[in-house]
């Protein structure tokens, strides 16, 4: 895939990822402890759907424009409700900003972006909040320098990498191993691209191979998975997910499914606890 976000902001995967992420930091607010959510692939944070590169694709009619008409009682209000408070539905949030609109004083939010340009615009989006940290450097390799949290001991490392490298599920393999064994109590989330089967079951498998337990799929297809050349669908995998999510997610992704015209979903455990 050769990417750049702000074409594909506000599409389907972004709906079905981040929805799936307001519900799984929502988790976090039951306690007051604090916790720690480290972004990897943070990108700029927010998205001008009137922009050229917005409206040369339009992939955002499809997907967040198709959900402006939802109601109090959907099961996607919550995260619309931050949508609309980011700017919505002209401003559309990544999840550095979503994920920012959800701390409390206590909690923290470390977002790693290695592009020079996007950092800089990253953290010009963030210089009032103290509880907001952007460091220019590539996400994977950060993991061993930001984890385990110095501020928490409950968290979640969302990673949600370009696609751009032919090994990029290899990668994230080496960054499951290495975030369980600096952040054992940590929840893992990362989204993938489905275009077709195979690799995303190799890429199960060798985690599963690997010994990583308590592994929840929560996936959104557009249409069948069969041409390898294009995006048919996307998952979000989620390593520890806490209680009540699967159901959340069986709900948000039904009514995805429904608003957005897509072909199927699924919740499926991958691997027990």
């Amino acid at each position: 895939m050769n990417y750049r976000h702000a074409y594909h902001a506000g599409n389907f995967a972004d709906c079905m990822k981040h929805a799936l992420l307001v519900s799984l930091l929502s988790s976090f607010l039951r306690k007051p402890a604090p916790f720690v959510v480290l972004d990897t692939h943070a990108g700029i944070g927010r998205y001008d759907l009137n922009s050229l590169e917005a409206e040369k694709t339009q992939e955002w009619q499809s997907g967040i424009g198709l959900l402006t008409h939802e109601g109090p009682d959907s099961p996607l209000a919550p995260w619309l409700e931050l949508v609309k408070k980011a700017g919505g539905p002209q401003i559309y949030p990544g999840s550095p900003l979503l994920s920012a609109l959800m701390l409390r004083p206590q909690d923290e939010l470390i977002c790693c972006e290695k592009h020079p340009e996007d950092k800089r615009t990253l953290y010009g989006r963030f210089t009032r909040m103290p509880n907001v940290v952007v460091h220019e450097r590539d996400g994977y390799e950060a993991l061993r320098g930001l984890l385990p949290p110095k501020t928490a001991k409950r968290g979640l490392v969302l990673i949600d990498p370009p696609f751009e490298e032919p090994d990029e599920f290899g990668r994230l393999e080496q960054a499951v191993q290495t975030i369980q064994a600096r952040f054992p109590t940590g929840i893992i989330a990362i989204w993938y691209p489905i275009k077709h089967r195979t690799p995303v079951r190799a890429f199960f498998t060798a985690l599963q191979d690997a010994g990583v337990r308590d592994m929840l799929a929560a996936e959104l297809l557009m249409q069948p998975a069969t041409d390898p050349t294009t995006l048919n669908g996307a998952g979000l995998l989620v390593i520890k997910p806490p209680f009540g999510f699967a159901a959340q997610a069986e709900a948000q992704l039904a009514r995805l499914k429904t608003v957005l015209h897509a072909q199927d979903y699924s919740v499926t455990q991958i691997s027990p606890e």
